[in-house]
């Protein structure tokens, strides 16, 4: 059973313990109460000294539970903020003291998963491996992360041995239209494109056309200095 309870100076107790079901345990309430309590502050747990195993486990459980699921609730924030209110939006992030970067992530993973398609069973971090590959696949390798219970890192590691064996769960290839790229450079082309003003994968094309040309236009400058 666990209880939450916000404290003046914005901390909280968050209690972990099971419902009592004889009248002794009733007695020993209060002492039962004040051994399971962690107490989460801005800068860190008051974890207490008699906290036993299995209060300690479910408060990493709901700790690790709160993490993933904080990244969907800033992203839906994010969203919704943009959606509605324009350019406010802006003033709306800088208020809450949050980084805009770090939303912009979440806020893109947010919109590339609409609530249904969440897994509950797999973390935030798992949606973002995916967010970049058409909605189809991304629920093919859902599938497959949560029948075989994979972390973020072997779901990565998964895709990418698909795309080197030049295969998708067991499709023909399209080495056009799928590129495995880190999650990070991800993210920087999309602020690259966001602040061009021009739809991400319009960028990436118009970049890699501009590319290929300059990279053409330097061999054929050269095989004309060599001859």
């Amino acid at each position: 059973m666990t209880n939450q309870a916000s404290g003046l100076d914005g901390s909280t107790v968050v209690q972990f313990r099971k419902k009592p079901d004889t009248a002794a345990r009733h007695l020993r309430l209060n002492a039962d109460v004040a051994r399971s309590q962690v107490l989460t502050t801005k800068v860190g747990l008051q974890i207490p000294g008699g906290l036993t195993f299995d209060d300690w486990e479910r408060a990493g459980r709901q700790l690790s539970g709160i993490l993933s699921s904080s990244s969907w609730w800033l992203g839906d924030w994010l969203v919704y903020g943009k959606d509605h209110y324009g350019d406010r939006y802006q003033r709306g992030i800088r208020a809450a003291g949050l980084q805009y970067q770090t939303l912009r992530n979440y806020a893109w993973v947010s919109r590339r998963f609409e609530m249904d398609r969440r897994r509950p069973a797999l973390s935030f971090q798992h949606h973002a491996e995916l967010a970049s590959l058409p909605t189809e696949e991304q629920d093919r390798w859902l599938d497959r992360a949560e029948q075989m219970k994979w972390t973020t890192k072997q779901l990565r590691g998964a895709i990418r041995m698909a795309w080197e064996n030049g295969t998708a769960d067991g499709e023909s290839a399209e080495p056009t239209r799928k590129l495995a790229v880190p999650g990070n450079r991800l993210q920087w082309w999309h602020k690259a494109a966001e602040q061009s003003g021009i739809d991400f994968e319009d960028w990436v094309l118009a970049t890699l056309d501009n590319a290929a040309e300059r990279a053409l236009k330097e061999t054929q400058e050269k095989a004309g200095i060599s001859a």
